[in-house]
């Protein structure tokens, strides 16, 4: 009989169980926002300083979005290049949502192993050489670069921030999006002029 006592407790428990467990309150009716791991970078500007290696005027081109996608359209600055001449680029990135200003490119220094900026022109007269600054891996960044300029002409050149791109991708540390993945942060579009 003892056996039967220790059966119908065993079946009293486990219905008692189901029935606490139907009550329970169910969690996606008010679900907790999990914390991410590594959250996107908030960027309303980038700047690019095209500095002569030879000496001469920096040229700076600018792309300034203070209220993000949507709303008022971006601020776009372009400049003017010399022809013939070798350049030292550097980019700035901010997030001037905010005050003070956050400066993103610290960021995206301190964690080089998950990005890589990637460089195109069009129109033939601006191009796009090399990294000048790599990770701690050896794999490029783009934070430093190098271009230069050939004939006179326009045309525009394109920045692409890209959030744990696949470095080792087939022609991704050269400077090929193609194979590289990830997310982009941003993507930017701004006229030039070589005279």
């Amino acid at each position: 009989m003892n056996n039967n006592h220790l059966k119908h407790g065993l079946l009293g428990l486990a219905a008692l169980m189901l029935i606490l467990n139907s009550c329970k309150k169910d969690d996606d009716e008010n679900p907790t926002p999990t914390t991410p791991v590594n959250e996107e970078e908030v960027i309303t500007s980038l700047y690019l300083a095209l500095v002569p290696m030879g000496g001469g005027d920096t040229a700076i081109f600018s792309f300034v979005d203070l209220d993000g996608d949507g709303g008022n359209a971006p601020v776009i600055t372009p400049d003017t290049l010399v022809a013939g001449t070798t350049y030292s680029g550097s980019l700035l990135l901010l997030n001037e949502s905010t005050t003070p200003a956050d400066t993103i490119s610290n960021e995206v220094a301190a964690e080089a192993e998950e990005h890589q900026f990637f460089f195109s022109t069009t129109g033939g007269s601006l191009s796009w050489d090399s990294y000048s600054d790599t990770d701690a891996d050896g794999n490029p960044i783009g934070l430093v670069s190098q271009w230069s300029t050939n004939a006179a002409g326009s045309g525009e050149l394109q920045v692409v921030l890209r959030h744990e791109p696949d470095k080792f991708g087939a022609n991704v540390s050269a400077g090929d999006i193609t194979n590289a993945g990830g997310e982009t942060d941003i993507e930017v579009m701004i006229p030039y002029v070589v005279l």
